[in-house]
């Protein structure tokens, strides 16, 4: 039965992240109150395909009892034990094996974080550390893509390049640059892949130049830019990127927070691109958001330069809940569940998913389909010739949400327009088959909002 109070605790209380706090106060929450397998339940009763897993988060998928019980036997036997002290627990050390085992080349070094946005923190921490460790203090700037994302901490959302994250917080940094974004749709080369790449491999050229080449300390980029609209690279950019990455002498680290753990196929979206980064952050899907956690994978010649140069000291970089025996325990669990079908029905879904969102590119409002697996992104236009946004006025955020929210759909709807998907991997056909109608139920929607109309007269 809903419950009116919580409404108003919330209101009270609650403070949103990511939110704009006087809209919220007067929209109100919606209150979710139940979830199991792709479909979500708020208060109210409303039934909802989960188009989004959350926050890109529940790649498994709600209600697994196996993640529950892995959780609770944990905290029966060993709820918590810290890693400071040379301590440890079996599921943190287990997990840290399995992960390494799983990674793209020598990234055989986990340090374990409560999420992404402090696993990217902590490789600011590491990577000044190795640079310092090398006798090269000097290098201490750091290279990230216009409309990247790399979390929203104080040090992270400088290297996120969504003006949001900046206005009011005094970032980025001065020691934080962007290139611009590949986003084949909207690239001033066109969307010819050679031309892309050329085009990005230059921009990375001119900036470490701009910059000064022994200064760079190393360069952040997403497989696919997740917030920033579920931008895809063509294929072989970012091998392209690492490798000259490689040739500058600048550490590459791939952000594969939402990427990782079947979001885009495989276990990591770096062994389809076939690298191997000096670093790679992940979280989200690497406990399907059950409990909070994040990692940090690290080559093994950056941890021998990190470990030497350290010696018999400390390396002062520490986390409370770092390592922690339940994340560790349903992590596991999780990874299993991958590797016991998920991520072979991910693949399949994605495919179901992708051809009908390409089904939808004859729509009026439909300028561009986006993805890869299951992420995936559908760009709306008021000129698919002009490529023209959709209008202010037409408030695509909030109104697109509640159409789609309406019609028992959760997807992400970001300001210019664009779609997101990221369903969970357990979805079945009829999961897919439903995001996909109450998607095109949603664009007839908007299509007849008087604001969108009168822009395409226009």
């Amino acid at each position: 039965m809903f419950n009116n109070s919580l409404v108003e605790l919330d209101r009270a209380h609650l403070v949103h992240p990511v939110a704009s706090y006087r809209g919220h106060e007067q929209q109100g929450v919606r209150v979710l109150a139940s979830a199991k397998g792709a479909m979500v339940t708020d208060a109210s009763g409303h039934q909802l395909v989960d188009g989004f897993a959350g926050l890109w988060c529940v790649n498994a998928g709600y209600g697994h009892d196996s993640i529950v019980e892995a959780a609770s036997r944990q905290m029966r036997e060993l709820p918590y034990a810290t890693a400071y002290f040379g301590l440890g627990s079996e599921p943190a050390i287990r997990l840290a094996s399995e992960l390494a085992d799983r990674a793209p080349g020598d990234l055989n070094h986990i340090y374990f974080t409560l999420g992404g946005s402090d696993a990217v923190d902590s490789t600011i921490r590491f990577i000044r550390y190795y640079w310092i460790a090398k006798g090269q203090p000097q290098r201490d700037q750091f290279i990230s893509i216009e409309q990247g994302y790399h979390g929203s901490s104080t040090v992270g959302a400088g290297l996120t390049a969504l003006p949001n994250f900046h206005a009011g917080f005094g970032i980025p940094f001065d020691w934080q640059h962007k290139i611009p974004s590949p986003y084949p749709y909207r690239n001033p080369v066109g969307e010819d892949a050679t031309s892309i790449i050329e085009a990005s491999l230059a921009h990375l050229r001119a900036k470490v130049e701009a910059v000064g080449r022994d200064r760079v300390a190393a360069f952040y980029a997403e497989p696919i830019q997740g917030s920033g609209g579920v931008i895809v690279p063509p294929k072989g950019w970012i091998k392209a990127i690492r490798d000259l990455c490689h040739e500058l002498d600048i550490l590459f680290v791939a952000d594969e927070v939402i990427t990782g753990f079947g979001r885009t196929g495989p276990l990591f979206a770096c062994s389809e691109d076939e690298i191997v980064p000096d670093f790679m952050t992940t979280a989200k899907g690497l406990t399907s958001g059950y409990v909070p956690m994040g990692a940090v994978f690290m080559a093994d010649h950056v941890y021998q330069v990190i470990a030497d140069g350290a010696g018999t000291s400390a390396v002062g970089h520490g986390y409370t809940y770092s390592a922690h025996p339940v994340s560790a325990a349903v992590g596991l669990e999780v990874l299993r569940l991958y590797e016991g079908g998920l991520l072979e029905n991910g693949v399949k879904a994605g495919a179901r998913l992708m051809a009908g969102l390409e089904a939808l590119r004859d729509h009026p409002l439909v300028g561009d389909v986006r993805g890869r697996g299951m992420l995936a992104a559908i760009e709306l236009v008021s000129s698919k010739t002009a490529k023209t946004p959709l209008p202010a006025e037409a408030q695509a955020s909030r109104r697109l949400f509640d159409r789609a929210w309406s019609n028992g759909l959760v997807i992400r709807a970001f300001a210019n327009g664009v779609l997101g998907y990221a369903p969970p991997l357990c979805c079945t056909d009829e999961d897919i088959d439903a995001i996909l109608e109450r998607t095109a139920k949603t664009l007839d929607q908007t299509l007849e909002d008087p604001d969108v109309r009168r822009s395409l007269k226009e």
